[in-house]
């Protein structure tokens, strides 16, 4: 399976460089391949990054003061550009709240969102903190050491509402099967991804789980269509050129030896494109990539599935900062 960084874009770049003329944004050289993921690197993929005591309770996501910029406006091409950040980044992740660390070239964003009435959390845990916060942890350590990104080890959350969300291109909603959506919150996303964001969403499952989420996804773009994604779209081929999409199962696979939960037998990549045709969603349906990225170290959970789970998710990254 080839592997290759794509070259800057024109339109992706220097477009939005003259959108917004306050960014310092130039082309470097990019890497041919990136390195292939094997269980040999797993070792690599857990940063040194500790993790306090007590931070698997629920923090509260920061409300910021920065000024409203484009989504483009703090994160840039990781795989071959560097962008001049004009603000602080701040942890309200996996150390302890409002930590100031030097800001990246790409920040993983974690959503949080409220609960859809009558779904219940995960113990002391909502929905949104699913994974968390593991999953990022091996993520980022396997992107900064397979690919050329500057990536923080470390995962942001943050509300829909924060208006630091618009300094970041990559979002991250997990167990959306269970998500609800304000008004108010539908707008903001919708504005976010109009302007350049991209929203990943991850480990939903069957079709209840699938209305609910479509009910929230349809007050954010009543009249933008959920489609499959194409076989040929960018999405599979920036890096990574993926072929062939297996079932990404949880980590029930270990107990049950079935790759779905509830009825959602059948995995599906679907997303909502813009008016230029730009994939803004990507939807990861009975499937849970957050997992393959937690448990890569695991001897059990299949190389093939978490191999296929890093591949997806540097394409996604990549994608996100170049269209």
């Amino acid at each position: 399976m080839g592997s290759r960084m794509p070259p800057c874009s024109r339109r992706s770049v220097w477009a939005r460089r003259a959108k917004h003329p306050e960014l310092r944004v130039r082309c470097i050289a990019a890497r041919a391949h990136a390195p292939a993921l094997s269980r040999a690197h797993s070792r690599f993929l857990r940063p040194s990054v500790a993790v306090h005591a007590g931070a698997l309770g629920y923090p509260v996501p920061m409300t910021g003061t920065l000024r409203k910029r484009s989504a483009m406006g703090a994160a840039a091409l990781a795989a071959g550009l560097v962008v001049g950040l004009s603000a602080d980044s701040w942890s309200s992740g996996t150390g302890e709240g409002g930590a100031r660390r030097q800001p990246a070239e790409f920040q993983f964003v974690r959503l949080a969102y409220n609960r859809y009435p009558g779904m219940a959390g995960f113990g002391q845990l909502e929905r949104w903190l699913t994974d968390w916060p593991e999953a990022e942890q091996f993520l980022m350590g396997g992107v900064r050491r397979l690919t050329r990104i500057d990536n923080a080890l470390e995962g942001l959350n943050m509300s829909i509402m924060d208006e630091r969300l618009f300094d970041y291109p990559f979002a991250y909603a997990v167990e959306v099967g269970g998500w609800y959506l304000s008004d108010a919150e539908a707008e903001r996303l919708r504005e976010y991804l109009l302007r350049g964001g991209f929203l990943m969403v991850d480990d939903f499952h069957g079709s209840t789980e699938w209305a609910i989420f479509v009910e929230g996804m349809r007050k954010v773009f009543p009249d933008r269509p959920i489609v499959d994604i194409p076989a040929d779209d960018p999405i599979f081929r920036v890096v990574h050129e993926i072929d062939d999409h297996p079932q990404i199962p949880g980590i029930q696979y270990f107990y049950t030896g079935r790759p779905y939960e509830r009825d959602g037998f059948t995995p599906h990549w679907r997303g909502i494109y813009d008016d230029d045709g730009r994939l803004m969603v990507v939807i990861n349906f009975n499937m849970d990539l957050g997992d393959a990225w937690e448990h890569a170290d695991i001897p059990e959970y299949a190389l093939q599935y978490t191999t296929r789970a890093y591949q997806y998710a540097i394409n996604y990254i990549v994608y996100a900062m170049t269209h």
